[in-house]
């Protein structure tokens, strides 16, 4: 299957994040997938760099955004998102199941009593199986859970862009000891996701070029199915146990506070002090 949208990769060297637009030729809509507002973890600042890279992509081929998509609650890296629709429009989405990672972290970071739980920070949130068009193109939403409960990849023609389920085969798979993440979970994920086609041309949201290799975020099924280090030849068994003990020697990703706290609310910082100023919480011992 030949695919008619348009593809483009933006890279982000700091938190090794890509950012995606897909565009429909044919009617000049498109959809970014997981964005990134630049954060600086010394100073606290923020900037819009990265983002401003995308819009003025978006501007100069004088295309419509109709979706700001997430695939889960990341743990490196702020989104975007509410940036981008305030500048260029487009709904903000995401997996329904938001709402558990809210759960979750609303009480970790003794999230203020207006905190909603339900999900309302976001303006869609997709079901499992549910499709949606950029433009005239049809996109399919999967669950794929493991990393995170909320995380989804995004099936648009032939090409299947799967967050943080897995990464380029030299890689292997996501970690799973997050709260709410879960290594049987992910291999299910993984294995729905190995379904499709061969052909199929998997996007990765990171690369951390291992060996010193170029950085590199697109795939297939085939290649994966074959070459992946954590899944080729593996048991369900087998992958549960090798991924489960790396996880335990794994440190949290050095921006997870931050990212959590602001992601689970859209990418909305949390509301300001009666001094003005947002601030970000850092709970000890929580994680």
């Amino acid at each position: 299957m030949t695919s008619s949208a348009i593809i483009k990769a933006f890279f982000d060297p700091d938190t090794y994040t890509v950012t995606y637009v897909i565009a429909d030729p044919s009617s000049g809509s498109c959809a970014i997938i997981d964005s990134v507002h630049d954060y600086d973890p010394d100073s606290g600042r923020t900037s819009t760099k990265s983002a401003d890279q995308v819009i003025s992509y978006i501007e100069e081929n004088n295309y419509t955004c109709k979706w700001i998509l997430e695939t889960h609650v990341h743990a490196d890296h702020l989104t975007a998102a509410p940036y981008l629709k305030e500048k260029i429009g487009g709904k903000i989405a995401i997996g329904n199941q938001v709402t558990s990672v809210q759960e979750t972290f609303g009480p970790i970071f003794n999230a203020e009593n207006s905190f909603a739980k339900d999900g309302s920070q976001f303006d869609h949130l997709f079901e499992d199986n549910e499709t949606f068009n950029i433009g005239n193109i049809q996109a399919t939403v999967y669950h794929t859970p493991g990393h995170t409960p909320a995380c989804v990849s995004y099936i648009i023609e032939n090409n299947c862009f799967v967050g943080d389920t897995m990464f380029m085969p030299d890689f292997g798979t996501a970690r799973c000891d997050f709260p709410g993440g879960d290594a049987a979970m992910l291999y299910a994920s993984i294995e729905r996701i190995l379904e499709l086609p061969d052909d199929t041309v998997l996007y990765m949201c990171h690369d951390y070029a291992p060996g010193g290799r170029d950085y590199k975020w697109v795939t297939s099924v085939g290649e994966q199915k074959e070459k992946n280090i954590h899944l080729a030849g593996k048991t369900r068994e087998q992958y549960i146990e090798a991924r489960t003990t790396r996880d335990a020697e794994l440190s949290m990703p050095k921006l997870i506070l931050p990212s959590v706290q602001v992601n689970m609310r859209g990418g909305n910082f949390p509301p300001a002090d009666d001094n003005g100023t947002s601030y970000i919480k850092i709970p000890l011992n929580k994680l």
